[in-house]
């Protein structure tokens, strides 16, 4: 496909962030192009591949293509083996994805909007007019080229590299990255109806397990572990914990990966450029889950960009706009969250146990975000005031 000599907005990463900053931006009449390093949309798929119902339907009605499970609840595991299931209104319910496939829609959406896509085409720096950031540089098929463009997104993933060339802070510390490990297996017995989650600091320092349903037999069991809790690998771990559980279980694939689990820094823009997604720091910092908060921040982000598109005016202080309402959105849970993060994964096996047996006594029905945390945090009487504050 024979791409334009400028585009409005040009989107490093065609992921849902970068694909969903597009079709918001394009629906609001920006020109857009979407510049993808792989061959194809959506491979390879480096995800637990749940998202709420919630999160999910605030921007698209569900297709059958591309949910792979509907899920009912969710199962908590402390260390003893006891648990706790959340099947509330409020926690738990979701779907399952088949993110190629939902990845692949995004992106399609954006291009029926009047987006364009190139595919193999690896960003490598910054194009700069007079000291202003006005394009990018890039390799396609072994061709080094540059583009011209008003505004840059980098929707590059958690290592960013849009972010370092913008002078944009991007570094991790080693306590809000996780290290995670996750197979599809197949042939292995458990409730499909729910989403698992296994804690314990000999089963995932500083991190837990989750088994995420995908047909009846087949689920993404994966680890997220902190790695300076731990003095082994995540695959080490995920090996142990399977062999543990399942007698004979099949792999169908493999991956590797690290997941931020770190506050949105205050800078996710500068003149000519935003982050988004990953690369702004945007999931839930308890989780690791990201997908809905990055839907969330992709459409504001979008939005932001079709409009600084039709002022003409990309300068810092406008772009900023987007983080302050990412900030009016999350900033209060991430905040929360972020504490909460910090003080989980340092929990003893003991406290785990606790949390798990305080929570077998709230009525399902009941069982509520601000009643999960409250349990948590019960010895805490300060994080239990910022929880009545954000949640309440």
């Amino acid at each position: 496909m024979k791409i334009k000599e400028f585009y409005d907005i040009v989107i490093v990463g065609s992921g849902p962030a970068g694909s969903m900053a597009a079709l918001t931006a394009a629906q609001d009449g920006a020109s857009v192009l979407m510049m993808e390093r792989d061959k194809t949309v959506g491979i390879p798929v480096r995800c637990a591949e749940g998202i709420s119902k919630r999160g999910l339907t605030r921007f698209f009605e569900p297709e059958e293509k591309w949910i792979s499970t509907n899920i009912k609840g969710a199962k908590l595991y402390a260390p003893n083996g006891e648990s706790c299931p959340m099947i509330s209104d409020a926690l738990g319910d979701g779907y399952i994805l088949e993110r190629r496939l939902f990845d692949e829609f995004i992106a399609q959406q954006s291009l029926l909007h009047g987006a364009d896509l190139l595919t193999e085409a690896n960003v490598y720096d910054l194009f700069r007019k007079n000291g202003t950031i006005s394009g990018v540089k890039f390799n396609h098929k072994g061709k080094k080229k540059t583009l011209n463009c008003n505004l840059v997104i980098g929707a590059d993933g958690p290592e960013s590299n849009i972010g370092k060339l913008a002078g944009l802070d991007t570094k991790l510390s080693l306590n809000d990255v996780e290290s995670a490990a996750q197979y599809r297996l197949t042939n292995i017995d458990y409730d499909n109806d729910y989403t698992h989650f296994y804690f314990g600091n000999e089963i995932a320092p500083g991190g837990y397990v989750w088994v995420f349903p995908k047909d009846k037999n087949t689920a993404n069991v994966g680890i997220g572990i902190r790695q300076d809790k731990a003095d082994k690998n995540a695959k080490y771990y995920l090996d142990k914990w399977i062999d543990r559980n399942y007698k004979n279980p099949k792999s169908l694939t493999f991956i590797t990966g690290c997941v931020p689990t770190a506050m949105t820094p205050e800078e996710i823009t500068t003149d000519n450029l935003m982050l988004v997604g990953d690369s702004a720091r945007q999931v839930n910092p308890v989780t690791g889950g990201g997908l809905s908060n990055i839907l969330l921040a992709a459409n504001i982000a979008g939005t932001i960009a079709a409009a600084a598109v039709k002022r003409n005016n990309f300068s810092h202080k406008f772009l900023k706009k987007y983080y302050k309402m990412w900030l009016k959105e999350k900033g209060k849970r991430q905040k929360v969250n972020y504490k909460l993060k910090k003080l989980f994964f340092n929990f003893s096996d003991i406290e785990f146990n606790e949390t798990v047996k305080m929570i077998q006594e709230i009525p399902s029905d009941k069982l509520t975000l601000f009643e999960l945390f409250k349990a948590a945090v019960h010895k805490r009487p300060s994080l239990i005031k910022d929880l009545i504050k954000t949640y309440l």
